[in-house]
This record gives C-alpha cells, sequence and structure tokens, in this order.
C-alpha cells in the first residue's frame, strides 16, 4: 500500500513580489543610514579642522599664574621678588615676553637680602631674551633710604644695567626735587641725569608734598651723599615752575 503524498504550497505571487519590496526597502534603509553616517563623521572632522586653524600660537600664552609671589635667582643669589595679580608667559613667539596686565611690584635685593630698591607699575612687560623691562602707567621707583623716582613709562634694561625714559620724570630725595623730561641712570639710582631739566629745587623733604617752591634758579648743582659714595647731579633748567 503506498503513503500518501503531501502536496506542496507554492507561495503565491502577491507574497514573493511583497518580500522582494520589504528586501529592497531594507537594503535602501541600510544604505541612507551608511550615507548618514559618513556624512556625520565628516562634519566632525571638519570642525576639527576649523577649531585648529582659528588657534593662533603667537597669541596664546604658554604660561598664565594669577597672585603671584615668586623670588627670582640668579648665579644662585636670589635678586628680585616678583607681586602681581596676573602674570602670562608667551615663549612661543618670535620675541618671547612676560607680561603683567594688571599691575607689578618689585622688590631687589643685595647679597645680604636686604631691600635696596623696589618698582611698581601699572602694567610691565619683560622682554626675556634682552632681558628688558617695560614699566608702564604710574611708574615710581624707590630706592634706599627715602628717594622715590615717578614716570608714566620706564625703561630697565638689565643687560647693560641701565634705566631710561623719555617720558616726564619727578625725582625726590631727601635734599632736593628734581623734574624734566627724559632721564638716564645706572641700575641703582646713584648716578642719574634729567635731559630736558624743567626745575630742580632745594627742600625739606616733609614739606615737598605741600607744594612746589615758586620759582627755580637758571642753573642747580646738587650734591646728594649716599651709603655707596657722592652722587652728584647737575642740571640747567629751562623753565621756572
Amino acid at each position: 500500500m503506498s503513503t500518501p503524498v503531501t502536496p506542496v504550497e507554492r507561495p503565491q505571487r502577491g507574497d514573493v513580489k511583497n518580500k522582494r519590496v520589504e528586501m529592497r526597502n531594507s537594503r535602501i534603509m541600510m544604505y541612507l543610514f551608511l550615507f548618514l553616517l559618513l556624512c556625520a563623521s565628516g562634519c566632525k572632522e571638519e570642525r576639527k579642522v576649523d577649531v585648529a586653524a582659528s588657534l593662533n600660537p603667537d597669541r596664546m600664552a604658554t604660561m598664565t599664574t594669577k597672585n603671584v609671589s615668586t623670588l627670582i635667582s640668579d648665579s644662585g643669589v636670589v635678586q628680585y621678588k616678583i607681586v602681581a595679580p596676573l602674570w602670562k608667559v608667551y615663549d612661543q613667539v618670535d620675541t618671547p615676553f612676560w607680561i603683567f596686565p594688571q599691575g607689578l611690584f618689585l622688590q631687589k635685593y643685595d647679597r645680604s637680602f636686604k631691600v635696596i630698591s623696589t618698582v611698581a607699575a601699572d602694567s610691565a612687560r619683560y622682554f626675556k631674551d634682552r632681558k628688558l623691562w617695560k614699566l608702564m602707567g604710574r611708574v615710581e621707583l624707590t630706592k634706599a633710604p627715602k628717594d622715590l623716582f615717578q614716570s608714566a613709562e620706564l625703561y630697565w634694561d638689565q643687560s647693560k644695567n641701565r634705566i631710561y625714559s623719555d617720558s616726564f620724570i619727578h625725582i625726590e630725595t631727601a635734599t632736593h626735587v628734581l623734574e624734566g623730561i627724559g632721564f638716564v641712570s645706572n641700575d641703582r639710582l646713584t648716578e642719574y641725569r634729567v635731559v630736558k631739566p624743567m626745575g630742580i629745587f632745594p627742600v625739606n623733604k616733609d614739606n615737598i608734598r605741600e607744594g612746589p617752591p615758586p620759582s627755580a634758579t637758571s642753573s642747580s648743582t646738587v650734591q646728594d651723599n649716599t651709603e655707596e659714595g657722592r652722587v652728584t647731579v647737575e642740571a640747567v633748567a629751562t623753565d621756572s615752575i
């Protein structure tokens, strides 16, 4: 007796067509997803390139420090103390420099670690390779015991041990007041000269702030005795104050 054969159901044409459509749609969706993924990655890469291109190393500080109080040594000997609210270092530029945009206070020491002079300025810039300070704003230099030097701008060339300015200068010592345009001095402030003197007045130190004397002589010579020796300041006054 023979076994009955079960007839195989053949898929209908509509079902085959629907499956082909579904496969085609799946492929389209997959290709669309891959395309969007490539586009997204390409946009991210382009954005990275744009950010990198906008950065300028010449305008970026290599170091930024706030509330600075540090000692500067030379040949193992402490020379200076720097105090500043903000210190920025630019070492990657053609002419490396430090900048103190919010003010600077500097103390200079002798070998016994005694303060022999101070520097204060509204802002300052130090050119590292040239060892040159540019002091700007309200600049005040003091020299022990009580000498005071004031100007709107001063340069301090450490390589030549020289301080100079082309601006107005006001000098107060225990024996005289001197004012003028332009200033040249050694970095110890013991030998200095005013380029264009406006007046030199022997006065009492206690009365300096009360007001200037009525006039200056046409020619004056002042000698300032210091611990390091005698400093002679010669000036010819061209104006009366």
